[in-house]
């Protein structure tokens, strides 16, 4: 069935076989589609595990290995679902155009945070001795 607009309802694209753009935006589909793969597996073994499904261990399997199995093809079929497929094209388009730090950029620039990060905890810690002495000082503090 089409939509009103001519194109292919979302129903249509998960019982199809084909790829959308098949070498478009690889990589980003690729990880999606392992994530969600990977979600799936877990969701699937977790349902397993907890047993609460039948009192036969064998249904449970099965059950949870046709879960699983739908799963992983609603995956597939997402990663290739014109609209979402589109979006992760762009996505690694966009991830294309990012300028990388070098490794000698991120050394520098994580030294430089951890240092300002330690000078701050320093500062903090010489602010609250100088405020609790202070408060000791005036009797709003009792420490002891």
């Amino acid at each position: 069935m089409a939509n009103a607009k001519g194109g292919r309802t979302f129903w249509n694209e998960l019982i199809s076989r084909g790829l959308y753009k098949r070498n478009q935006g690889l990589l980003a589909r690729q990880a999606t589609f392992a994530a969600l793969m990977v979600m799936a597996l877990i969701a699937s073994f977790r349902l397993e595990a907890s047993g609460k499904i039948t009192d036969n261990a064998a249904w449970n399997a099965a059950v949870c290995v046709a879960l699983a199995v739908f799963g992983i093809w609603i995956a597939f079929r997402l990663v290739n679902y014109p609209k979402f497929a589109d979006f992760l094209i762009s996505v690694q388009a966009e991830m294309d155009k990012v300028t990388w730090a070098s490794r000698g950029e991120l050394y520098r620039a994580t030294v430089v945070v951890l240092s300002v990060m330690f000078l701050m905890a320093a500062l903090l810690w010489i602010y609250d001795f100088i405020w609790a002495f202070v408060f000791k000082l005036i009797g709003f503090l009792d420490l002891g």
